[in-house]
Protein backbone atom coordinates (compact mmCIF):
# COMPACT_ATOMS: atom_id res chain seq x y z
CA UNK A 1 0.00 0.00 0.00
CA UNK A 2 1.27 3.49 -1.34
CA UNK A 3 -1.07 5.68 -1.29
CA UNK A 4 -2.91 6.47 2.10
CA UNK A 5 -5.42 9.39 1.71
CA UNK A 6 -8.82 8.49 2.24
CA UNK A 7 -7.88 5.40 3.92
CA UNK A 8 -9.55 4.12 7.00
CA UNK A 9 -7.01 3.48 10.14
CA UNK A 10 -8.01 1.79 13.12
CA UNK A 11 -5.63 2.42 16.02
CA UNK A 12 -5.84 0.40 20.02
CA UNK A 13 -4.02 2.49 22.36
CA UNK A 14 -4.10 5.27 19.95
CA UNK A 15 -4.66 8.16 22.81
CA UNK A 16 -1.01 8.28 23.81
CA UNK A 17 2.76 7.02 22.96
CA UNK A 18 2.97 4.99 19.99
CA UNK A 19 -0.38 4.91 19.35
CA UNK A 20 -0.75 8.74 19.24
CA UNK A 21 2.57 9.22 16.91
CA UNK A 22 0.20 6.82 14.25
CA UNK A 23 -2.58 8.53 14.38
CA UNK A 24 -1.02 11.88 14.11
CA UNK A 25 0.77 10.10 10.75
CA UNK A 26 -2.65 9.07 9.42
CA UNK A 27 -4.01 12.68 9.88
CA UNK A 28 -0.62 14.25 8.02
CA UNK A 29 -1.13 11.34 5.49
CA UNK A 30 -4.97 12.72 5.03
CA UNK A 31 -6.39 9.07 6.46
CA UNK A 32 -9.51 8.47 8.24
CA UNK A 33 -8.50 7.82 11.64
CA UNK A 34 -10.13 5.58 14.25
CA UNK A 35 -8.32 6.15 17.45
CA UNK A 36 -9.57 3.70 20.29
CA UNK A 37 -8.44 3.83 24.30
CA UNK A 38 -9.39 2.64 27.46
CA UNK A 39 -7.93 6.02 28.99
CA UNK A 40 -11.00 8.88 28.37
CA UNK A 41 -9.06 11.62 29.30
CA UNK A 42 -6.55 10.94 26.73
CA UNK A 43 -8.76 9.82 24.28
CA UNK A 44 -11.21 12.75 24.38
CA UNK A 45 -7.52 15.24 24.68
CA UNK A 46 -6.18 12.89 21.42
CA UNK A 47 -9.34 13.66 19.28
CA UNK A 48 -9.85 16.98 20.15
CA UNK A 49 -5.93 17.78 19.30
CA UNK A 50 -6.08 15.54 16.23
CA UNK A 51 -9.07 17.62 14.91
CA UNK A 52 -7.88 20.93 15.28
CA UNK A 53 -5.12 19.49 12.91
CA UNK A 54 -7.93 18.86 10.34
CA UNK A 55 -8.47 15.00 10.85
CA UNK A 56 -11.22 13.39 10.62
CA UNK A 57 -11.74 11.66 14.05
CA UNK A 58 -13.75 8.94 15.27
CA UNK A 59 -12.74 8.34 18.77
CA UNK A 60 -13.84 5.05 20.66
CA UNK A 61 -13.74 3.70 24.62
CA UNK A 62 -12.18 0.32 24.40
CA UNK A 63 -10.87 -2.13 26.65
CA UNK A 64 -9.06 -4.53 24.34
CA UNK A 65 -9.07 -7.58 26.59
CA UNK A 66 -12.64 -7.65 26.00
CA UNK A 67 -13.99 -9.31 22.87
CA UNK A 68 -17.13 -7.60 23.00
CA UNK A 69 -15.22 -3.86 23.66
CA UNK A 70 -13.18 -4.65 20.37
CA UNK A 71 -16.60 -5.61 18.55
CA UNK A 72 -18.34 -2.77 19.27
CA UNK A 73 -15.14 -0.83 18.07
CA UNK A 74 -15.73 -2.63 14.28
CA UNK A 75 -19.45 -1.67 14.52
CA UNK A 76 -18.96 2.22 15.17
CA UNK A 77 -16.12 2.39 12.30
CA UNK A 78 -18.11 0.83 9.68
CA UNK A 79 -21.01 2.73 10.53
CA UNK A 80 -18.88 5.71 10.42
CA UNK A 81 -17.02 5.10 7.73
CA UNK A 82 -18.09 2.28 5.86
CA UNK A 83 -14.48 0.18 5.69
CA UNK A 84 -11.34 -0.01 7.56
CA UNK A 85 -8.10 -0.22 5.73
CA UNK A 86 -4.98 -0.40 7.92
CA UNK A 87 -5.93 -1.62 11.64
CA UNK A 88 -2.73 -0.96 14.14
CA UNK A 89 -2.95 -3.54 17.36
CA UNK A 90 -1.04 -1.28 19.53
CA UNK A 91 -2.82 -1.30 22.58
CA UNK A 92 -0.11 -2.66 25.77
CA UNK A 93 0.89 -2.45 29.26
CA UNK A 94 3.74 -4.27 31.41
CA UNK A 95 3.22 -5.37 34.92
CA UNK A 96 5.38 -8.20 36.83
CA UNK A 97 8.94 -8.96 37.25
CA UNK A 98 10.29 -12.29 38.32
CA UNK A 99 8.31 -15.31 37.46
CA UNK A 100 8.48 -16.44 41.12
CA UNK A 101 7.28 -12.92 42.29
CA UNK A 102 4.59 -12.37 39.04
CA UNK A 103 0.96 -13.07 40.78
CA UNK A 104 -2.35 -14.22 39.10
CA UNK A 105 -3.40 -11.04 38.27
CA UNK A 106 -0.38 -9.70 36.61
CA UNK A 107 -0.41 -12.22 33.79
CA UNK A 108 -4.15 -12.10 33.56
CA UNK A 109 -3.61 -8.38 33.09
CA UNK A 110 -0.99 -8.44 31.31
CA UNK A 111 -1.67 -11.21 28.46
CA UNK A 112 -5.73 -9.59 28.37
CA UNK A 113 -4.40 -6.66 26.62
CA UNK A 114 -0.69 -7.29 24.95
CA UNK A 115 -2.37 -10.89 23.47
CA UNK A 116 -5.94 -10.75 23.68
CA UNK A 117 -6.13 -7.69 22.50
CA UNK A 118 -4.27 -8.42 19.38
CA UNK A 119 -5.91 -11.66 19.15
CA UNK A 120 -9.50 -10.02 19.11
CA UNK A 121 -8.52 -7.33 17.17
CA UNK A 122 -7.45 -9.60 14.18
CA UNK A 123 -10.25 -12.46 14.82
CA UNK A 124 -12.84 -9.22 14.76
CA UNK A 125 -11.17 -7.08 11.59
CA UNK A 126 -9.32 -9.62 9.39
CA UNK A 127 -13.55 -10.92 8.17
CA UNK A 128 -14.07 -7.47 7.80
CA UNK A 129 -10.73 -6.55 5.76
CA UNK A 130 -11.16 -10.13 3.49
CA UNK A 131 -14.63 -9.04 2.15
CA UNK A 132 -13.47 -5.72 0.97
CA UNK A 133 -10.98 -7.78 -1.13
CA UNK A 134 -9.15 -3.83 -1.03
CA UNK A 135 -5.23 -3.52 -0.08
CA UNK A 136 -5.24 -3.47 3.59
CA UNK A 137 -2.70 -3.78 6.05
CA UNK A 138 -2.38 -5.05 9.81
CA UNK A 139 0.27 -3.85 12.05
CA UNK A 140 0.83 -5.93 15.40
CA UNK A 141 3.00 -4.07 18.08
CA UNK A 142 5.13 -6.47 19.26
CA UNK A 143 8.65 -5.25 20.85
CA UNK A 144 12.16 -6.23 20.47
CA UNK A 145 11.61 -8.32 23.71
CA UNK A 146 9.50 -10.33 21.55
CA UNK A 147 13.08 -11.36 19.90
CA UNK A 148 15.05 -12.34 22.81
CA UNK A 149 14.75 -13.05 26.48
CA UNK A 150 16.22 -12.02 29.72
CA UNK A 151 15.38 -11.84 33.42
CA UNK A 152 12.50 -9.59 34.30
CA UNK A 153 8.88 -9.28 33.22
CA UNK A 154 8.14 -12.52 32.39
CA UNK A 155 4.52 -11.76 31.39
CA UNK A 156 5.48 -8.61 29.17
CA UNK A 157 8.14 -11.28 27.21
CA UNK A 158 5.86 -13.79 27.13
CA UNK A 159 3.17 -11.76 25.86
CA UNK A 160 5.32 -10.63 22.90
CA UNK A 161 7.19 -13.58 21.46
CA UNK A 162 3.36 -14.65 21.40
CA UNK A 163 2.15 -11.28 18.92
CA UNK A 164 5.50 -12.41 17.27
CA UNK A 165 4.21 -15.61 16.52
CA UNK A 166 0.87 -14.60 15.99
CA UNK A 167 1.80 -12.13 12.82
CA UNK A 168 4.23 -14.85 11.54
CA UNK A 169 1.41 -17.07 11.13
CA UNK A 170 -1.19 -14.28 10.04
CA UNK A 171 1.68 -13.51 7.35
CA UNK A 172 2.33 -16.54 5.81
CA UNK A 173 -1.97 -17.14 5.89
CA UNK A 174 -2.18 -13.90 3.91
CA UNK A 175 0.96 -15.31 1.18
CA UNK A 176 -0.77 -18.20 0.66
CA UNK A 177 -3.90 -17.48 0.03
CA UNK A 178 -2.94 -14.74 -2.28
CA UNK A 179 -4.75 -12.18 -0.09
CA UNK A 180 -4.66 -8.47 -0.55
CA UNK A 181 -3.92 -7.86 2.93
CA UNK A 182 -0.30 -7.31 4.43
CA UNK A 183 0.86 -7.76 7.82
CA UNK A 184 3.66 -6.49 9.36
CA UNK A 185 4.64 -6.72 13.59
CA UNK A 186 6.86 -3.58 15.16
CA UNK A 187 9.33 -4.40 17.33
CA UNK A 188 11.06 -1.12 19.13
CA UNK A 189 13.60 -0.89 21.37
CA UNK A 190 13.01 2.18 24.27
CA UNK A 191 10.23 4.77 23.02
CA UNK A 192 9.12 7.82 24.67
CA UNK A 193 5.68 6.18 25.99
CA UNK A 194 4.31 5.96 29.09
CA UNK A 195 4.04 2.37 29.13
CA UNK A 196 6.41 2.27 32.51
CA UNK A 197 3.29 3.74 34.23
CA UNK A 198 0.82 1.44 32.55
CA UNK A 199 -0.78 1.00 36.26
CA UNK A 200 -2.52 4.09 35.73
CA UNK A 201 -5.15 2.26 33.73
CA UNK A 202 -4.91 -1.54 35.50
CA UNK A 203 -8.13 -2.60 36.60
CA UNK A 204 -9.47 -2.73 39.88
CA UNK A 205 -10.35 -6.28 39.81
CA UNK A 206 -6.97 -7.27 38.58
CA UNK A 207 -4.83 -5.32 40.99
CA UNK A 208 -3.06 -7.04 43.71
CA UNK A 209 -4.63 -7.34 47.31
CA UNK A 210 -2.44 -4.48 49.23
CA UNK A 211 -1.22 -6.59 52.10
CA UNK A 212 0.75 -8.79 49.65
CA UNK A 213 2.53 -5.27 48.11
CA UNK A 214 6.04 -4.81 50.19
CA UNK A 215 7.13 -1.13 50.46
CA UNK A 216 9.91 -0.45 47.93
CA UNK A 217 13.23 0.33 48.92
CA UNK A 218 14.81 3.46 48.25
CA UNK A 219 17.22 1.66 45.04
CA UNK A 220 14.01 0.16 44.02
CA UNK A 221 12.42 4.06 43.12
CA UNK A 222 15.51 4.98 42.66
CA UNK A 223 16.28 2.52 39.86
CA UNK A 224 11.93 3.05 38.91
CA UNK A 225 13.22 6.90 38.01
CA UNK A 226 15.98 5.93 36.28
CA UNK A 227 13.85 3.56 34.12
CA UNK A 228 11.55 6.29 33.36
CA UNK A 229 14.18 8.54 32.12
CA UNK A 230 15.22 6.13 29.91
CA UNK A 231 12.10 5.97 27.73
CA UNK A 232 12.28 9.76 28.21
CA UNK A 233 15.16 9.70 26.94
CA UNK A 234 13.92 6.82 23.86
CA UNK A 235 12.96 7.65 20.32
CA UNK A 236 9.78 9.49 19.33
CA UNK A 237 6.78 7.80 18.49
CA UNK A 238 6.49 10.22 15.39
CA UNK A 239 9.82 8.71 14.22
CA UNK A 240 8.28 4.95 15.02
CA UNK A 241 5.61 6.05 12.78
CA UNK A 242 8.13 6.94 10.25
CA UNK A 243 9.49 3.62 10.24
CA UNK A 244 5.76 1.91 10.45
CA UNK A 245 4.39 3.99 7.48
CA UNK A 246 7.55 2.83 5.08
CA UNK A 247 7.39 -0.73 6.08
CA UNK A 248 3.42 -0.70 4.83
CA UNK A 249 4.92 1.03 1.67
CA UNK A 250 7.32 -1.56 1.43
CA UNK A 251 4.64 -4.14 2.53
CA UNK A 252 7.99 -5.57 5.00
CA UNK A 253 7.05 -8.00 7.63
CA UNK A 254 9.44 -6.79 10.65
CA UNK A 255 9.65 -3.50 11.28
CA UNK A 256 13.04 -3.14 13.29
CA UNK A 257 13.54 0.38 15.02
CA UNK A 258 16.28 0.06 16.84
CA UNK A 259 19.49 -1.94 14.76
CA UNK A 260 21.97 -1.05 17.61
CA UNK A 261 19.72 -3.87 19.03
CA UNK A 262 20.40 -6.37 16.43
CA UNK A 263 23.41 -8.13 17.97
CA UNK A 264 21.64 -8.95 20.81
CA UNK A 265 18.91 -10.69 18.36
CA UNK A 266 21.58 -12.48 16.78
CA UNK A 267 22.76 -13.94 20.62
CA UNK A 268 19.90 -15.30 21.21
CA UNK A 269 19.39 -16.93 17.44
CA UNK A 270 22.86 -18.31 18.01
CA UNK A 271 22.30 -19.95 21.51
CA UNK A 272 18.87 -21.41 20.00
CA UNK A 273 21.06 -22.98 17.10
CA UNK A 274 23.71 -23.78 19.06
CA UNK A 275 21.62 -25.46 22.24
CA UNK A 276 22.81 -22.80 24.18
CA UNK A 277 21.99 -22.13 28.06
CA UNK A 278 20.20 -19.40 28.75
CA UNK A 279 21.78 -16.44 30.31
CA UNK A 280 20.53 -13.78 32.11
CA UNK A 281 20.04 -10.82 30.20
CA UNK A 282 20.93 -9.32 26.95
CA UNK A 283 21.92 -5.45 27.75
CA UNK A 284 21.56 -1.83 25.80
CA UNK A 285 24.06 -0.21 27.99
CA UNK A 286 23.98 -1.10 32.08
CA UNK A 287 20.21 0.01 32.25
CA UNK A 288 18.51 -3.49 30.51
CA UNK A 289 20.02 -5.14 33.14
CA UNK A 290 17.87 -7.15 35.28
CA UNK A 291 16.96 -4.02 37.31
CA UNK A 292 15.69 -2.64 34.58
CA UNK A 293 12.50 -4.18 35.03
CA UNK A 294 11.72 -3.44 38.26
CA UNK A 295 9.38 -0.62 36.80
CA UNK A 296 7.29 -3.46 36.34
CA UNK A 297 7.45 -4.64 39.75
CA UNK A 298 7.31 -1.11 41.18
CA UNK A 299 3.94 -0.76 38.66
CA UNK A 300 2.34 -3.53 40.33
CA UNK A 301 3.01 -1.76 43.50
CA UNK A 302 1.10 1.35 42.57
CA UNK A 303 -1.89 -0.43 41.60
CA UNK A 304 -3.70 0.35 44.48
CA UNK A 305 -3.23 4.09 44.37
CA UNK A 306 -3.73 4.95 40.81
CA UNK A 307 -7.01 4.29 38.61
CA UNK A 308 -7.10 5.24 35.00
Amino acid sequence: MEVFRDKVAVITGGASGIGRGIAERCVAEGMKVVVADVEAGALCRTERDLAEKGGEILSVSCDVSKEEDVRRLATETMAAYGAVHLLFNNAGVSAGTFVSQHTLADWKWVIGVNLWGVIHGIHTFLPIMLSQDAACHIINTASVEGLWTRIGSASYQVTKHGVVALSEVLKMEMVYTESKIGVSVLCPGAVDTGIVESFRNRPPELQNPIENIPEPTPDQLEQYEEIKALFADGMAPAEVADHVFRAIAEDRFFILTHPELNDAIRTRIDRILNDGIPTPGYTQSDAASPAFHLKSLLSSQEDQDEQG
